[in-house]
């Protein structure tokens, strides 16, 4: 049976370094590297930047790490507006304007990134890294 770590973090930015000292941790005690590691770091800082700008309308962040040898997996769950995921592109890296790359960044460092997300509905992100 898999063990599960829930913490619940005000949506406000200075609380996003908590989630990612938080993951830091959970990923080490799970054996994977310093790489393995700091990909996945940035990503839960990337995701939780995401629901700290576009889930205005959620008070908390809600990040649950499912323990499971071999792999780290962490749902990351806002109330916010949502959006709708279906019509998000990759951003055009030549055409960079300074802002939307979180997705982006998550997708690149993650091996497997799954979006739910619905207007008004709010957004959970489910990032998967599996141990080399």
């Amino acid at each position: 049976m898999k063990d599960k770590i829930t913490m619940t973090i005000p949506n406000a930015a200075e609380y996003v370094a908590i989630a990612r000292l938080t993951a830091t941790v959970i990923a080490n005690t799970q054996g994977f590297d310093i790489e393995e590691i700091e990909d996945i770091k940035v990503a839960i800082g990337e995701a939780c930047n995401n629901a700290v700008m576009h889930g205005k309308n959620s008070s908390n962040i809600t990040l649950d790490f499912h323990l499971d040898e071999g792999r780290f997996l962490v749902e990351i769950t806002d109330e916010g507006d949502g959006f709708k995921f279906e019509e998000y592109s990759e951003p055009v890296l030549e055409a960079y304007e300074g802002r939307g790359l979180g997705l982006f960044i998550i997708k690149t460092l993650m091996d497997d990134m799954i979006v739910e997300s619905g207007m008004g509905n709010g957004t959970r992100i489910t990032l998967i890294k599996n141990k080399e």
